[in-house]
């Protein structure tokens, strides 16, 4: 299917549905671990794509697979409907990686930086956007400034923008904000939002769930290399249903007491137990009402969001279920 421009009758190939899509990718490294283990995912195109996991869960693997950097083992990878075997020049065209590791020289400044990058790239001088690059990210004002003398949360910026130079229609941020405060932190999403309601797509790695909730349409979440959830971002939450209640009594326990079997509570050191549940089933006062029942009072009382942990718990017990 193609579509056809209103100019000339030369056909213009029809944009893909997908931006990225793995299916079965594999990839295990000598000595044999398992980085990676038959992932699937589709990530639409124009979407804010999020893909969780904690720390070596995998996303780093897969997104190096994606920028030609790592070799999978079995699998077929597509970036921009070009399949990363067949045409791995095309695939890497159409994406843009801005890595986790600061990696810039020193000693060369954004404007140079940008030019060296969009050389690269084979970008003609004619057709550079460096300055306008620049604006985007907000480093305008510092295109000649040496890269040393930037903080931390501009060269982040800077490394979006050399992700940018080739015009990408796939920008992926592999733990963008890691070492960057809450202003420059806003910065840099207040830029990448723009990019992304202008057409790019937008795959982010993070295994922070809040960040990803603020920013991302769609979520994958990866454990131990497989895929344990993905879906849109308001149906996944709906999943994530658990908290955790902490209460100090004003005695020990031995024992737990009747009222409060059903609810299967944990009891700790120093008059503390916890009980988890799920809002959506169980109300707090149900919970309380049982406390007070089994003849105890509550001396403090706080509750726990679930952490990404316990969503993991939660999702694979649910599918092994």
């Amino acid at each position: 299917m193609v579509q056809t421009n209103s100019r000339s009758a030369a056909p213009v190939p029809a944009l893909p549905d997908a931006a990225l899509s793995a299916d079965g990718l594999v990839k295990v490294y000598r000595g044999g671990k398992r980085a990676l283990d038959g992932i699937s995912l589709s990530v639409p195109r124009g979407s804010f794509f999020g893909l969780l996991g904690p720390n070596g869960a995998g996303k780093s693997t897969f997104i190096n697979i994606l920028a030609g950097l790592v070799l999978k083992s079995s699998g077929t990878v597509r970036v921009w409907d070009r399949d990363l075997d067949r045409d791995p020049r095309g695939a890497k065209a159409a994406i843009g990686v801005v890595p986790q590791e600061l990696n810039l020289d020193a000693f060369f400044t954004p404007r140079e930086l940008l030019d060296v990058q969009a050389g690269m790239y084979g970008v003609p001088k004619s057709e550079r956007r460096t300055m306008e690059i620049l604006d985007i990210v907000g480093l305008a004002d510092k295109a000649d400034s040496y890269a040393r003398t930037l903080s931390g949360g501009m060269r982040r910026r800077l490394l979006v923008a050399k992700a940018m130079v080739h015009n990408p229609p796939i920008l992926v941020l592999d733990e963008p904000t890691a070492g960057v405060d809450i202003e420059l932190r806003q910065h840099l999403w207040e830029a990448i939002r723009g990019m992304n309601e202008q057409g790019t797509t937008i795959l982010l790695t993070t295994h922070y769930l809040e960040e990803a909730e603020q920013l991302c349409d769609r979520i994958a979440i990866i454990n131990q290399g497989r895929l344990a959830a993905l879906d849109t971002t308001a149906n996944l939450l709906k999943r994530i249903d658990g908290k955790a209640l902490l209460v100090t009594l004003d005695r020990d326990l031995d024992a737990v007491p009747t009222a409060l079997i059903p609810f299967a509570p944990e009891l700790r050191a120093g008059r503390k137990m916890v009980i988890r549940y799920r809002p959506s089933a169980v109300p707090v006062g149900r919970i309380l009402d049982a406390i007070t029942a089994a003849g105890l009072s509550i001396a403090d009382l706080t509750t726990e969001e679930t952490d990404l942990e316990d969503i993991f718990l939660q999702l694979t017990s649910s599918r092994s279920a």
